[in-house]
């Protein structure tokens, strides 16, 4: 029978591995967004997305809703769907995203909101 000694097995040599802190990640992060914020853009990765204008009346003449429908219908207040027709105000940016799905797919949005209530 082998001795304990005899059967081990030699230990693994550890390769050195470069971690890098969590602080530093932040902290070079953060050197990143100053130098993009002074206009050095080297490097660094943007992306940018149009979000198209939408014009709200023709959306919701086309699919043949009063403003009152149209505001139940999506969840919208009906004074700030008005207030989008008559110029008064504009939907923000994740709200023209929504009018825009509107626009080209209202089920989606129905199917959504419908499961949501």
């Amino acid at each position: 029978m082998a001795s304990k000694a005899a059967t081990k097995r030699p230990a693994a040599k550890k390769q050195a591995v470069h971690r890098v802190s969590v602080g530093a990640r932040i902290i070079e992060g953060l050197e990143q967004a100053v130098a993009w914020s002074q206009g050095e853009t080297g490097g660094a990765r943007a992306s940018v997305v149009h979000v198209p204008l939408t014009d709200v009346r023709s959306i919701r003449r086309r699919m043949g809703l009063s403003q009152s429908q149209f505001a139940t219908k999506f969840g919208f207040p009906l004074a700030t769907l008005q207030n989008w027709e008559q110029g008064r105000a504009r939907p923000d940016t994740p709200t023209r995203v929504l009018l825009a799905v509107i626009a080209h797919h209202p089920e989606v949005v129905e199917d959504v909101l419908g499961k949501a209530g």
